[in-house]
């Protein structure tokens, strides 16, 4: 080997040697960054014919590798437990694909418009869900079916009450007096065939003749949905429960007890039933001796819900919280994978785009064919070692100097062979 080879494998050791420590240090700046993976690089024997030439460097980054999760009590921190990668694009509905990559870094908040956007800028993208939360049918390896995941501007509609259930008691110390006393009232609220409350008012009005009652119906407006007649049982194995109903101007079925109203609060009227309880029966209204007791009313209705806040569960399904009450799925959101994930690009903001070497991608639903599951109010934290960094550091130091000693040995001796022909 000459002396001006040694020259040459001594300045490709200072190339390598300086290329690690670029990579250990960027890990070392990187270490407390969320979701990043730690890079190295392979040192690879360089060869001329049988001779060998020095060392060449390959950068590759430890994509499989996962850190730590870490709680951080925000709903829309998230962290994959597992393998998989979450979807995101550089725009919001970006129509490019190109523009579609992979992350660990879990950060999501919304911007002003609602859509979910991590600290590095990227937009959250999932499967939007229907009413029963059904995706239908989407690409499993294309991003064509993805939109960006957005929480802002959710209402879900209301649905009109068709049957309300009244359970209470009336005093029965307040029936059989020559004078009965003022009515018990109750307000009872409905939801309307355009999803808002309405009220109506149900008056208990004590009879002379004991355990009798006068049931009446009114609203705001001033209708007058008429009376009725309640009989209570006053002994036996049935004390205290309806006995008989005896309909007046008030629409109720006497087998039932239930009353039903027509209210006509639109084109087409809304029809009400409200249940007092069967004849013989405990689930409706009753008469005991002791305080009254009002009324609680078990509506099937449901009012016109806005959106108050957005739940992850383990299986990536985003859920809506709303006020009415009422919970429903917003979004599927799905994990990618890929065959050789260490073989993926690197771009900036901590996200990945897939190459030849690392396969396709694969998109599924999280806790399903191997995908890991999906943590709220958490983040991943890097997977860098820092104790293994540094004393990679300093054996690439060491490494680093031994390099410069052969080109400063490999220059005097060039220097002594010169100094033959003096």
């Amino acid at each position: 080997m000459s002396i001006t080879s040694a020259l040459q494998i001594g300045v490709s050791g200072l190339q390598a040697n300086s290329s690690r420590v670029q990579n250990i240090s960027s890990n070392i700046a990187n270490a407390n960054t969320v979701g990043y993976r730690r890079t190295f690089s392979e040192f690879v024997t360089q060869n001329t014919g049988s001779t060998q030439a020095g060392v060449l460097t390959d950068s590759r980054a430890d994509i499989s590798s996962n850190g730590s999760i870490m709680a951080t009590g925000r709903a829309t921190d998230l962290a994959v437990q597992g393998d998989g990668f979450f979807v995101v694009s550089r725009n919001p509905n970006d129509p490019v694909e190109s523009n579609y990559y992979l992350t660990r870094a879990g950060s999501f908040t919304p911007d002003q418009d609602g859509n979910l956007r991590n600290s590095a800028g990227y937009y959250l993208s999932g499967y939007p869900t229907d009413a029963s939360g059904a995706t239908g049918s989407v690409s499993s390896t294309s991003y064509s079916d993805l939109s960006t995941v957005n929480i802002a501007s959710y209402q879900i509609p209301g649905t009109p009450s068709s049957l309300v259930n009244v359970s209470g008691n009336v005093p029965s110390q307040e029936t059989g007096l020559a004078t009965p006393g003022a009515p018990f009232e109750s307000t009872l609220r409905y939801v309307n065939q355009l999803g808002g409350a309405d009220e109506l008012t149900l008056s208990w009005q004590p009879g002379s003749t004991p355990s009798e009652w006068t049931v009446n119906i009114t609203d705001g407006a001033g209708t007058d949905y008429g009376t009725a007649t309640v009989n209570f049982t006053d002994s036996g194995a049935n004390a205290g429960s309806p006995a008989s109903y005896t309909p007046g101007t008030l629409p109720i079925d006497p087998a039932t007890g239930v009353v039903s109203l027509t209210i006509n609060n639109g084109a087409t009227p809304q029809t009400l039933d409200i249940s007092l309880g069967a004849p013989g029966t405990f689930e409706g209204m009753t008469q005991f001796a002791g305080d009254y007791t009002p009324p609680q009313f078990d509506d099937d209705g449901t009012e016109t819900g806005s959106l108050e806040r957005a739940e992850m569960s383990d299986s990536g399904v985003l859920f809506g919280v709303f006020d009415n009450g009422q919970r429903r799925a917003l979004f599927q959101v799905p994990l990618a994978n890929v065959a050789n994930p260490d073989q993926m690009r690197s771009v900036d903001g901590n996200a990945y785009v897939t190459t030849r070497d690392s396969g396709a991608v694969n998109l599924g639903g999280a806790m399903s064919n191997g995908l890991g599951s999906v943590t709220s109010g958490a983040l991943e934290g890097s997977n860098v070692d820092i104790a293994q960094e540094l004393t990679d550091l300093i054996q690439t130091q060491r490494a680093y100097s031994s390099s410069a000693k052969i080109i400063t040995t490999s220059d005097e001796m060039l220097s002594e062979t010169l100094s033959i022909k003096r």
